[in-house]
């Protein structure tokens, strides 16, 4: 099964990248299974159902979340029946939405499972003992399990790879929006990345107008930050996995940069 996961989609411009790109990524890979993070899709805080089904439309089967999902209060509209998006798994109990879910596409059945960092984010419960709960109830039952963990520390997003070796497929992280050079197969057949990278403008910072950034690094003062409408990069991963055991065969990063076409 080919597996393909794209980065935080960051705004307007992410969406645009995501038209432009996601036909050519299907038409190279024959992925079976696409994921994409959307926490940043609606001007880079959130998401809304149209752009949720719009992602869909495009051939979009899951969609992962992180810090931003209950930014755009429309959400609560449509996170508790909307069965292919989920949120981080260790928000408190009773929170709205899921933490997992089983995306069928393909001939082929993925369970994917969201987790939040804690280092430099908000309190929030454990995502490792939230980690070892969902993966071994899911493992009674499927073979293939990606879990995207939307964290900022490096070493935590390491320390999760090595925690789910050989108990998930695949361990993504994302938030950062820069993606890392360490992609691996862990011994135990799990394929690794910590950060896949963002979709989204390459001329701001992190997505966002640079001028509004510098202003807040320079002065510490409040600034609204906008969604970049410069050229735009994409950063995804292609994973292969092994039908009959679910151990990663390989992970491939892609990055993609508007008028040029770069495939790592």
């Amino acid at each position: 099964m080919k597996v393909l996961f794209i980065g935080d989609i960051c705004g307007n411009t992410g969406r645009n990248a995501l038209r432009t790109t996601l036909p050519i990524l299907k038409s190279k890979y024959n992925p079976h299974i696409i994921i994409a993070n959307g926490e940043n899709a609606a001007s880079g805080r959130g998401i809304t159902q149209g752009i949720a089904r719009e992602f869909f439309e495009l051939g979009v089967h899951g969609l992962t979340m992180g810090n931003h999902t209950w930014d755009n209060k429309e959400i609560f509209d449509f996170i508790d029946d909307e069965s292919r998006m989920i949120r981080p798994a260790n928000f408190p109990p009773g929170t709205p939405g899921r933490g997992d879910t089983v995306i069928k596409a393909g001939g082929k059945e993925l369970a994917i499972v969201n987790l939040q960092g804690r280092t430099f984010l908000p309190a929030i419960d454990c995502p490792f003992r939230a980690a070892d709960e969902i993966v071994d109830r899911l493992r009674a039952k499927h073979k293939h399990i990606l879990v995207d963990f939307h964290a900022e520390a490096t070493s935590e997003k390491i320390a999760m790879g090595y925690h789910l070796e050989g108990r998930a497929s695949i361990v993504v992280g994302t938030h950062t929006h820069v993606q890392s050079n360490d992609d691996v197969i862990l011994p135990q057949g799990t394929a690794y990345i910590t950060d896949v990278g963002m979709v989204g403008s390459r001329e701001g910072i992190l997505g966002m107008e640079k001028d509004a950034v510098l202003r807040k690094f320079q002065y510490q003062l409040p600034v609204r930050f906008q969604v970049d409408a410069g050229k735009w990069h994409f950063h995804a991963v292609i994973v292969d996995l092994d039908d009959t055991t679910g151990r990663a065969k390989s992970i491939t990063k892609i990055r993609l940069l508007e008028d040029e076409w770069i495939m790592n």
